[in-house]
């Protein structure tokens, strides 16, 4: 920068004395001109006053030595004189008449004229000068002419050389010339030892704050020639920037303890990184808060979903849900294709090598890190343990070894928001759980009477909404009393239990199974095609529980039967109340009528039980 001042002042220097110069040149030119032209008024008026004296005098032969004298003057290279017509046919002669058009034009229009002819050595002026007709105190032209005032009686021409202004002029460029190099040597002496080293320490505070913003932080030495005022600056601020220095040192190191944040790069920028944490810290505040708020673990999923697309950028990922005490698991996440894993994990949830070694499981070249990942692309697996028996599976997958270690640098992050996320779960989860432990059956683990009268509340609207059908089973185990006599009620208990694993073998997932009351069960088929369809599932329940051998004491086996009733939700009846009893009705007709049948209600049932 620098050099580009002093070169762009050495100019500026040249083009203003080179301005001056050819302004110079130009005045001088004008004034050269001006000069002659004045000069040649006054040797004309000198001509004009001869010849009137000459012409009162009668010494008329005496004005070619006059002319001749007056042509010899310096500066003057020729004078002539042109008569007008008027005056020759007055005097009876012709001579001095015109010499070339300028005198013609000039004793025509009665005005002066002038040309100007330069080269490179000599600047000759030619001047034409009317000599019109006047009649003032001491030349009276009108006495002597018969013609009327202001009338052209001839000329007076002369050629004057000027050149001595152009030599004036070209020694004054060899001055000009002389003093522009004079101040040029000057002024880059001066600069030398005056300007350049704040030049130098510009450049020096340019390259250092640059370093500065990329987290290199260097003190400066300030270069010799500075005055005292610079120099005490600089001193203050190699001091800013020690303590500037420390104090993101030690910011940027207590915010990697807090976060675990650690860059991947050998070069590092404190500043940008610490700005980053800081921002991830904001944001992770108010996700922390959010989440408080949030009423049901699909929300907070959701939420975790939205955070790893607009934050993080992330195209692929699913989220797995793993209860390890049930040995089941939940897709509760899933964006773009990335579970290339899911048939293991769906079928054998204890084989995820993530939730195993509770740790993350990465991509790794030349070798595939999980045997049971079915896919080239590359993958990144975090695990959270959310509470003691589910566990959270967090599964990346990227298109390229680049996208993968963009990931690494920021997976830290990722785990604060699932870490933040993870208390608040595990506290959704007890919820649930405590909610689901006041709606299902602590022996057989179905729903209880509790949660089908609480369910039954949003389920029978949406069927009525959407013009469903719902097929009621009210199911009974037949002679069941006898088996709690003779074997007691542990055989008891472990029958039930029996049963209540067939129903849910039997039935779909989208079905409700409910344990009614001791050995009473109902089973709500939603969205049943038809009655026959519904006789149909009873019928292969009672299939399924007469075929059923239940160990008992003494390797000694035991079957059971059960009665079925079934009653069609809104065919029977609008009022779902109405078609529990009904089920219960008709599932009285079965036992009734001899047990081990499945009866469908119908109307003559309400009159037998009221006769009975």
């Amino acid at each position: 920068m620098s050099r580009n001042i002093v070169i762009n002042s050495v100019l500026i220097v040249i083009a203003l004395a080179i301005s001056i110069t050819a302004l110079s040149l130009y005045n001088l030119r004008n004034a050269g001109i001006k000069s002659a032209i004045h000069n040649a008024i006054t040797i004309s008026e000198t001509v004009k006053s001869g010849l009137t004296s000459y012409m009162v005098n009668n010494n008329m032969h005496q004005v070619d030595t006059f002319i001749q004298s007056i042509s010899n003057m310096k500066n003057v290279d020729k004078l002539w004189i042109s008569r007008s017509d008027i005056v020759n046919k007055q005097f009876g002669h012709t001579r001095d008449r015109a010499k070339d058009k300028i005198d013609e034009d000039v004793l025509e229009t009665g005005k002066m004229y002038y040309e100007l002819e330069e080269s490179l050595a000599r600047t000759i002026v030619r001047v034409t000068i009317p000599y019109n007709a006047v009649a003032e105190k001491g030349i009276d032209c009108l006495k002597c002419h018969n013609v009327a005032q202001g009338t052209t009686l001839g000329t007076i021409s002369l050629v004057l050389d000027i050149s001595t202004l152009k030599e004036i002029g070209i020694e004054s460029i060899y001055v000009v010339s002389l003093f522009l190099l004079v101040t040029i040597i000057f002024f880059l002496l001066y600069n030398k030892k005056y300007i350049m080293p704040y030049f130098r320490l510009y450049e020096i505070f340019k390259i250092n704050i640059s370093k500065a913003t990329n987290g290199s932080f260097e003190k400066i030495a300030a270069p010799k020639g500075l005055s005292t005022d610079i120099i005490s600056l600089t001193d203050e601020y190699n001091n800013l920037l020690q303590i500037f220095k420390d104090t993101t040192s030690d910011i940027d190191k207590k915010l990697q303890v807090y976060t675990g944040y650690k860059t991947s790069t050998m070069i590092r920028n404190p500043l940008k990184e610490s700005r980053e944490i800081v921002d991830n810290l904001s944001n992770l505040y108010q996700f922390k808060k959010q989440i408080e708020l949030d009423s049901t673990i699909d929300e907070i999923y959701n939420r975790l979903k939205q955070i790893l697309i607009n934050r993080f950028h992330l195209k692929n990922f699913t989220f797995v849900e793993i209860d390890n005490k049930k040995n089941k698991t939940r897709k509760v996440v899933e964006k773009g294709n990335s579970l290339y894993c899911e048939k293991v994990i769906k079928t054998t949830p204890e084989f995820c090598r993530c939730a195993r070694i509770k740790n993350d499981v990465v991509s790794i070249k030349y070798h595939n890190s999980c045997q049971y990942y079915d896919s080239d692309k590359y993958y990144y697996c975090i695990n959270l343990d959310i509470s003691k028996d589910v566990t959270l599976i967090i599964h990346i997958t990227c298109d390229t070894i680049e996208e993968l270690n963009h990931l690494k640098e920021r997976v830290t992050f990722i785990k604060s928001y699932l870490s933040e996320s993870a208390p608040v779960l595990e506290v959704k989860l007890l919820m649930n759980a405590l909610k689901e432990s006041a709606f299902k059956d602590g022996l057989t683990g179905l729903y209880n009477r509790k949660f089908l009268d609480e369910h039954s509340k949003k389920l029978i609207p949406q069927i009525r909404r959407e013009n469903l059908d719902i097929g009621v089973l009210m199911l009974d185990m037949d002679h069941f009393k006898a088996v709690n006599d003779e074997y007691g009620h542990d055989i008891g208990d472990k029958v039930l239990k029996e049963l209540a694993v067939i129903l849910e073998d039997t039935v779909r997932e989208s079905d409700i199974v409910v344990r009614y009351g001791g050995e009473e069960f109902i089973v709500l088929l939603v969205n049943i095609k038809s009655e026959e369809n519904a006789l149909s599932v009873a019928n292969k329940i009672a299939q399924r529980v007469r075929e059923n051998e239940i160990s008992v004491y003494a390797g000694n086996k035991l079957k059971k039967t059960i009665s079925i009733g079934l009653s069609m939700f809104p065919k029977d009846s609008s009022s779902f109340d109405t078609i529990i009893k009904n089920a219960d009705m008709a599932l009285y007709e079965a036992k009734n009528n001899g047990r081990d049948k499945v009866v469908r209600f119908r109307e003559e049932h309400v009159t037998s039980v009221e006769l009975f």
